[in-house]
């Protein structure tokens, strides 16, 4: 089929340079097809919108065929005759005629959903030479106002949500498939060890509080600086790395069955220094001494060792500092795709910014999008991110130290957008500079006090979408930079001396 739409349409003028990638006789069948039986719309209206078609005429009429079906009215030829007689724009085509004609010549009504996708993928390649020409455009004639840099960030969005919007969106399940879903989650928490159905932290208490970590789930980890944030952190993403196993499955790709493939935003520390801490907690020699290098043969010999079994477990980390969400977002994606990310860990939240320069030093706002980009990407992956988050210093000011969901900072769109805030605790940490005089009776009180809560952390759950809150005890051993289950000394076993 090849209606003769030469007078008007941009795809047929006589031109001696590369033609923009176009196929007008999908779009003719698409629309014929359309005009024949509106039923057809609902397979190719979740991906296929007006923009999309090469043709302007097409455009309008894909429009109007939306609007009307939309509005629960017919969609024909003569339905649309009114509409068409009346726009200015079909008035060299003689509109309505050109209507009869695409129904008249269809000769398919079956392969819809193929000509919609012809169209928006070669819509698609369209969007990929514009961008390839602004992309030199601009790099001959850069703005004074921009950096390369700026540039470079700015054609990565365009580039990721180019390719995010190939997966056409999700439509309505039914409920029996999300009930199998369902029943699938139980039958792998039940044959897990530990009965958790998300990914185990290696927190025994925790993980049967929360089933492990859930998918699509945006956790909080929350707390005043030296609480030990990171090192918790750190201690989860190197259990879940190295837990990771894979089988094959469907297409030779590999499905995770333990652990995941973890990506660690480290904005404050160097990957070196998380490094470090990962050999302290493995070799049980202190990070202080590894740093100074203050080890005798026996330890280095231990930390060479345990460095070999370390260096293929699938940590990933990005130490770039001062980074923006959408460049988190970009390169949370591209390791998803080429890694299967299965965990994303971000330390911390407060010195990610926003690509929107609108806010200014509205910080509120920023953290607001900074926070809700931070769950909508959860979702989109289908993995759980763990964000750290400073405390405010009004924790400082009371006499009670424990945090509550009012001391996060900035803090209304981050208790909103989580499904998880944890807090970490140490009282070891604010009673220890609180020393009296020594050989006082209230020194003696504090020594008491100091051995109850001795290397004893805390992890306070303020907010949790999926069950109960509660607070879990830890052991936490500062020289090593390592949190470990707490056992209570009347369940240890009897000592004979």
């Amino acid at each position: 089929m090849a209606l003769n739409i030469q007078n008007i349409s941009k795809s047929s003028e006589a031109i001696d340079y590369k033609q923009m990638p176009h196929n007008i006789e999908a779009e003719q069948q698409l629309l014929g097809a359309l005009l024949i039986n509106n039923d057809l719309y609902d397979k190719i209206s979740v991906f296929l919108k007006p923009e999309h078609f090469y043709e302007n005429v097409h455009t309008i009429i894909f429009e109007l065929i939306s609007k009307l079906i939309l509005s629960n009215k017919l969609a024909s030829p003569i339905t649309l005759k009114n509409l068409i007689d009346q726009d200015e724009r079909f008035n060299d085509l003689e509109g309505s005629k050109y209507l009869v004609r695409l129904a008249a010549e269809n000769t398919s009504i079956i392969n819809i959903e193929e000509y919609g996708r012809i169209i928006y993928h070669l819509f698609t390649w369209r969007n990929l030479i514009n961008i390839g020409n602004e992309i030199v455009n601009v790099s001959y004639s850069p703005p004074a106002e921009i950096s390369p840099f700026d540039h470079v960030e700015y054609i990565e969005q365009e580039l990721y949500g180019l390719a995010e919007s190939e997966k056409y969106g999700s439509d309505f399940k039914e409920f029996s498939t999300a009930l199998t879903e369902a029943i699938d989650t139980a039958a792998s928490a039940y044959n897990k060890d530990g009965n958790t159905s998300g990914l185990a932290s290696g927190f025994r208490d925790l993980d049967e509080l929360l089933g492990g970590l859930q998918s699509s789930d945006l956790l909080i980890v929350a707390g005043r600086p030296s609480m030990g944030k990171t090192a918790f952190a750190t201690n989860i993403a190197f259990h879940i790395a190295s837990k990771y196993q894979t089988e094959d499955s469907e297409g030779n790709n590999k499905k995770s069955i333990d652990g995941a493939v973890v990506g660690f935003f480290s904005l404050e520390m160097s990957s070196s220094q998380l490094a470090t801490r990962i050999i302290s907690e493995q070799t049980e020699v202190q990070s202080e001494k590894i740093r100074r290098g203050k080890i005798n043969k026996h330890e280095y010999e231990k930390l060479i060792e345990v460095a070999r079994k370390l260096q293929d477990i699938p940590l990933y980390i990005d130490e770039t500092g001062g980074i923006s969400i959408s460049q988190l977002v970009a390169r949370a994606r591209k390791l998803k795709r080429q890694n299967n990310l299965g965990l994303l860990i971000i330390d911390y939240l407060q010195l990610l910014t926003s690509s929107n320069r609108r806010y200014n030093d509205n910080r509120v706002q920023e953290l607001s999008e900074i926070t809700q980009s931070l769950k909508a990407l959860a979702k989109e992956l289908n993995i759980p991110i763990i964000a750290l988050s400073q405390l405010s210093r009004q924790v400082e000011n009371r006499d009670d130290k424990k945090p509550q969901l009012s001391d996060l900072r900035e803090s209304g769109s981050i208790e909103q957008d989580a499904d998880i805030v944890m807090f970490i605790y140490r009282e070891e940490y604010y009673l220890q500079r609180k020393e009296p005089k020594v050989g006082t009776e209230e020194h003696l009180q504090w020594q008491e006090n100091m051995t109850d809560v001795h290397q004893l952390a805390e992890v306070i759950l303020g907010k949790n979408r999926h069950g109960p809150t509660n607070t879990v005890k830890m052991h936490f051993d500062g020289s090593l930079t390592r949190f470990s289950d707490y056992t209570a000394d009347e369940k240890l076993p009897e000592r004979f001396e």
